[in-house]
């Protein structure tokens, strides 16, 4: 009867041991997951606290002002520079006429570039 009842004692204990040894399993889980989810959310943090320097700083200010609104500092000049093709028949008076407007239009700004400094007609 002593051997049953420590039987039953030594059970109960392996059983409790193992819920612990699971239920700590689990927690530890649980810290790793939130330790990855504040490491993303600080990252994230970081980089929205960057982009709001960036975005109300005087430099992208005037960058936009500049771009949307067309204006200059004091002392600057701005350039226009045409888009004209060599013997281009669209060119009447120094401004390009509608149709070639809308066949430099289609075409990509990087090809513009690349027909700019490497285009051999010219």
């Amino acid at each position: 009867m002593v051997i049953i009842g420590e039987f039953l004692l030594v059970s109960y204990l392996l059983y409790t041991l193992t819920v612990s040894v699971y239920k700590s399993y689990q927690i530890d889980q649980h810290i790793k997951n939130f330790e990855a989810e504040n490491a993303k959310i600080e990252e994230e943090n970081r980089e929205k606290s960057e982009e709001f320097e960036y975005y109300s700083s005087d430099a992208y200010i005037e960058k936009i002002a500049k771009q949307n609104l067309g204006l200059v500092n004091q002392g600057e000049e701005v350039i226009i520079i045409p888009n004209v093709d060599n013997g281009a028949s669209g060119v009447v008076g120094g401004l390009p006429d509608e149709d070639s407007v809308l066949a430099d239009s289609s075409i990509s700004n990087s090809s513009k570039w690349w027909k700019f400094f490497f285009d051999i007609q010219r």
